[in-house]
């Protein structure tokens, strides 16, 4: 790789830590100090100095600085950087909404959200990255160590131009919309702390292996964000821009010119980061046809230190000697031509095996959530197979594995293509909600790909290529647990005839089915629910009155298998609708109180069957064909053996003749020979499934807490704001939906006055209500508003088996109150039997859904939903009200 080593020349480094803040009080103020910040500066800083790039003269600390020292701070290391200028930057972080600028909080900082949020006191991202691209540096090197620190990803991706993106590396703590613990005060924090050791080590370091290095180091210590997801630095940088950051031990090259040595860039690093890139007409790649020949490769060869040349001529000594007397003949030949200036390929051909790898293409691959874990696998043990290494053991590709929803997934390539390509709609972004655009998509059934093509509008930028059938198979099966007594054949009958054999025998049985717009193999489980084939249609909300259950329902297949041992006593007579390979993979949640569960196969639900699509992007052909041969590789592969071993060992069966892959460690309680559904699914039927799916409880009930006390009013005004907020998800009710509101302000016997009594109104109506609702100079009592809510939601549903659902929208100003006893009566009461009453509750800060604040813990009890202001609001509060509502979705 043509790694540009900056030693002796003027290089800069600035570190700017922010641990203290003058604003960490309500309502305005960032979260609160970072003791651990000031042990970064102190820690990064000796390991720069060491490691023989930055003279200690070119390493700058700056602590806790306000927005014009960092101003000035910025202006001073770009104007003396000309070899490599690098930028450290530790604190808090904010961002409007996810995928929005990224901002960097100085000492200064405040939080004023509203209509527009606005942070005084911080500095965005882009202008930080527009400061530095005036520096004369041949590289810079952004390191960001704060919460959404992914974000910035974004803002590098849209660059332009080219030369000034490839000029910059940048390196982030973790994923974007994510935020992170800072830890112990007494330590570094948790990134820096890595970071740290890795630039310490003796020997070379560069970009490149760093952050490929730093990945692997957080993944094996097992952190997770604030959104209990698994923490993970992020980079970005073009495929020959990489950089030296340390040398330490590495003895210093003599004065005078450096001999220069052309060496051949090869395709595919072994170390490179898998972190996903921008879009594809965005890629750094040349295309095939203009990449440079071996002439401009030489002119622009990379310059090799003397010590680098002895410890190769030695290694290249030891391969003479091995060679016959007609090779050691031309090779001596060869090094003469060179020598003369003639021959300059046989030089790199003779190093060829220490030249460094060039970070290889990334694929992006989207999958169906539940198949996720398992074409993650198949993409690890490609990454390392023979068919994707080349002759010098370097990868000719990378692979970013990601889930998302399987509605949303076929939406966004159905009919918001161009919206994918290029966002310009605050509610609809499917960079945003599914990710970034993919090159090869793996649903769980080719259904999915008829539904695309089907119902695709005319301007789509986006288009499908199916390679070959499925890659696998795997049935829909009815998982009961062992100690519910037997109700005839585990095959050949209906979905519902079963349920109704084991319902007739065992009164309180009960069955669980995952979100059917999440996943795939719950829809798939949802068209035998509703009757398809053989089974006499059924009404969608009598079948969904009996997978009823208080709260959302599990997203995926293994979070349904994980959250069932929770209750040893719902464990034990609760059936689940879950592929059959979940019965193998699904247990790494085990608990001593799982149960064992025995498969039964409908015979009308189609199974679930992966299929490896190429996703082609209109003018995304700036590296077209060296993609097209990396997803062809890769779908080849997946075919092929070394897939069917991976598809094998997570308990999949043949696509073709439906025996298992590997019988001989088959999962308990799966039949060799089961007689389910032959037929693929009908995209037909997916759609009206679906549809009916999300009409099918009919009329719900809804009760809004709107917190109007006076530390709500600056959190009051526009879309972000409380009653913003309430007023969007209104979109989620029908006319046939009842629902009254209450501002929650006040103490003693009245916690609340009622803005709206419960009734059935138009949206109209509802949104004049909410706009005439005035915060208040008075505290907030969340206990006591709470328990009313849940008393008089349980009274209301005393009589009848309607949706419920409480919205609790607050800034948690007052959420003192919710400790101690008053907690735990809440607590209690959101977990009463069979009446319990699902409750969201809606934190306008970040933070307020972290593990332990009372609104997790009141939501989690109750089986509701909890959302702060590090998701998106509106979308998921309106996404929680239509789930019980017959409004739009």
């Amino acid at each position: 790789m043509n790694r540009l080593d900056p030693r002796g020349k003027a290089n800069r480094a600035l570190l700017v830590g922010v641990s203290e803040y003058d604003h960490v009080r309500p309502p305005h103020g960032v979260p609160g100090p970072l003791p651990a910040v000031a042990h970064n500066l102190t820690l990064l800083q000796e390991a720069l100095r060491g490691g023989q790039v930055f003279g200690a003269d070119q390493v700058t600390a700056l602590a806790s600085p306000d927005v014009g020292t960092f101003h000035n701070a910025l202006r001073g290391a770009a104007n003396g950087a000309e070899g490599l200028l690098l930028v450290y930057f530790a604190g808090h972080a904010a961002v409007p909404s996810a995928a929005e600028p990224l901002f960097l909080q100085l000492r200064g900082a405040e939080v004023y959200r509203g209509e527009a949020s606005v942070f005084p006191g911080a500095e965005t991202f882009d202008t930080v990255l527009g400061m530095l691209a005036a520096s004369r540096a041949e590289r810079i090197v952004v390191i960001l160590d704060c919460c959404y620190a992914g974000n910035a990803s974004h803002v590098w991706e849209q660059w332009e131009p080219f030369e000034d993106r490839r000029r910059v590396l940048l390196l982030m703590s973790v994923q974007p919309n994510h935020r992170i613990d800072a830890g112990d005060d007494t330590t570094p924090t948790p990134f820096t702390a890595e970071l740290v050791h890795l630039l310490g080590r003796e020997g070379e370091v560069g970009f490149g292996r760093l952050a490929a290095d730093l990945r692997a180091r957080m993944e094996a210590l097992d952190l997770r964000t604030l959104r209990d997801r698994p923490w993970r630095p992020f980079s970005r940088m073009e495929a020959e821009a990489d950089v030296l950051l340390s040398a330490r031990g590495v003895p210093p090259e003599p004065p005078g010119p450096r001999p220069t040595l052309p060496i051949t860039i090869r395709p595919g690093a072994p170390t490179s980061s898998t972190d996903s890139p921008g879009p594809s007409d965005d890629q750094s790649r040349l295309p095939p046809a203009r990449r440079p020949t071996l002439p401009h490769r030489v002119r622009n060869a990379l310059a090799v230190p003397l010590a680098a040349l002895r410890a190769r001529a030695r290694r290249g000594a030891d391969r003479f000697r091995k060679l016959s007397r007609p090779a050691r003949i031309g090779v001596v030949l060869a090094l003469a031509l060179a020598v003369l200036g003639a021959g300059s390929i046989g030089v790199p051909a003779l190093l060829r095996g220490s030249a460094s790898c060039a970070p290889p293409l990334e694929l992006r691959v989207l999958t169906d959530p539940d198949l996720e874990p398992t074409v993650t696998a198949a993409a690890d043990a490609y990454l390392t197979s023979d068919a994707n290494t080349d002759g010098h053991g370097c990868r000719r590709s990378g692979i970013t594995v990601y889930g998302a929803g399987a509605a949303d997934a076929v939406t966004a390539l159905r009919r918001q293509t161009e919206d994918w390509r290029e966002p310009n709609d605050q509610d609809v972004n499917p960079q945003r909600d599914v990710g970034p655009q993919p090159d090869v998509w793996i649903p769980a059934t080719p259904a999915d790909v008829d539904r695309v093509k089907e119902g695709q509008d005319t301007a789509a930028v986006a288009h499908l290529v199916a390679a070959g059938g499925p890659l696998a198979y795997s049935p829909v099966v009815l998982a009961v647990p062992d100690t519910v007594a037997a109700a005839g054949p585990r095959t050949g009958r209906p979905l519902s005839a079963m349920l109704a054999a084991l319902t007739e025998r065992t009164a309180d049985f009960r069955v669980r089915r995952p979100d059917p717009e999440y996943a795939d193999a719950a829809l798939l489980a949802t068209t035998g629910l509703y009757g398809t084939g053989t089974a006499k249609a059924t009404d969608p909300g009598r079948a969904e009155r009996l997978v009823s259950q208080a709260g959302p329902p599990s997203r995926t297949a293994a979070d349904l298998m994980c959250a069932l041992p929770e209750d040893p006593s719902s464990d034990a007579g609760t059936a689940a609708l879950v592929p059959e390979f979940l019965l193998k993979t699904g247990v790494g949640c085990d608990r001593t109180t799982r149960e064992r569960r025995t498969a039964r196969y409908p015979d009308d639900v189609p199974g679930v069957e992966p299929t490896f699509v190429r996703v082609r992007w209109d003018h995304g052909d700036r590296d077209g064909a060296a993609r097209d041969r990396a997803a062809e590789a890769f779908g080849t592969w997946l075919a092929g053996s070394g897939g069917r071993a991976v598809f094998a060992r997570d308990g999949f069966r043949d696509a073709g003749h439906r025996a298992l892959l590997d019988d001989d460690n088959a999962a308990d309680g799966v039949l060799h020979a089961p007689s389910p559904l032959t037929e693929g699914a009908a995209s037909g039927a997916l759609d009206s499934a679906l549809k009916q799916y999300r009409g099918a409880d009919g009329p719900g009930r809804v009760l809004y807490l709107l917190d109007n006390s006076g530390s709500m009013g600056g959190l009051w005004d526009g879309p972000s704001g409380g009653p913003g907020l309430l007023r969007q998800s209104l979109g989620g009710l029908g006319s046939r939906d009842e629902f009254g509101i209450w501002t929650v302000s006040g103490l003693g016997e009245r916690p609340y006055a009622t803005l709206l009594p419960f009734d059935h109104y138009t949206r109209k109506a509802a949104e004049q209500a909410v706009d005439g609702a005035r915060f208040r100079d008075a505290e907030a009592d969340p206990p006591a508003a709470l328990t009313a809510a849940l008393d008089e939601m349980h009274r209301r549903g005393t009589d009848d088996h309607r949706p419920e659902l409480i919205v609790y929208i607050t800034d948690d100003e007052d959420d003192g109150r919710l400790t101690g006893a008053a907690l735990d009566d809440v607590l209690n009461k959101a977990r009463a039997g069979k009446g319990r009453v699902p409750v969201t509750m809606v934190s306008l800060v970040s933070g307020g859904c972290d593990r332990g604040r009372p609104d997790a813990l009141i939501s989690a009890a109750s089986g509701g939903r909890c959302l702060d202001a590090d998701d998106d609001l509106g979308t998921g509060l309106t996404d929680e009200v239509a789930r019980t509502g017959t409004g739009k979705d």
